[in-house]
């Protein structure tokens, strides 16, 4: 078993604007055995096609810049590498991430572009289970949650493989607490 512990980034907004569809921008993912051993990492941008260009709100936020994503490849291509880089049909791996926002770009992105999605249902809600473990009322942040777990967060938070590298210490920390 190995275990795909990823985060994406996507095309955002400040508020909501009527219409607008958010597309991933990056993949971020860090390879962790049964034994929480870091194995790879994976970190790949992905030029947007509905909104190709990235709002102020959203290259302030992520620290993405536009030319990253107009000298990137499209979803399906990086996508496929994604899954070659994880090994979808001979490894026995499950995705987890802090949430259920990526599996659910995932899945919209997927069919955004008549791809099939199966690939992403082993799926571990990292987030929530770790709610569970520590007995919290209320979710926390990622950054939050590495805080309070006594480790520095490293990076730049909102920068996909920078957060998959967090995830991953706090994935690490409590790998025989987690169900899939």
């Amino acid at each position: 078993m190995i275990f795909i512990v990823y985060d994406l980034e996507a095309t955002c907004w400040e508020g909501r604007p009527p219409g607008k569809i958010q597309e991933i921008i990056e993949i971020g993912a860090i390879k962790v055995n049964r034994y929480g051993e870091l194995l790879d990492s994976f970190c790949k941008f992905v030029k947007p096609v509905l909104s190709p260009n990235l709002s102020l709100f959203c290259r302030q936020l992520t620290g993405i810049e536009q030319e990253r994503v107009d000298r990137a490849a499209t979803f399906p291509d990086v996508v496929e590498a994604f899954q070659e880089w994880i090994d979808i049909f001979d490894e026995d791996y499950t995705l987890c991430s802090w949430g259920s926002f990526d599996k659910k770009m995932l899945i919209q992105d997927c069919n955004l572009h008549d791809l099939d999605s199966d690939w992403t249902a082993p799926h571990l809600n990292v987030k929530q289970q770790y709610q569970e473990i520590k007995g919290l009322h209320r979710s926390r942040g990622l950054k939050s949650a590495v805080e309070k777990e006594g480790f520095d967060f490293t990076g730049e938070h909102h920068r996909g493989i920078d957060d998959a590298r967090n995830l991953a210490k706090i994935f690490v920390k409590y790998l025989d607490g987690w169900y899939y």
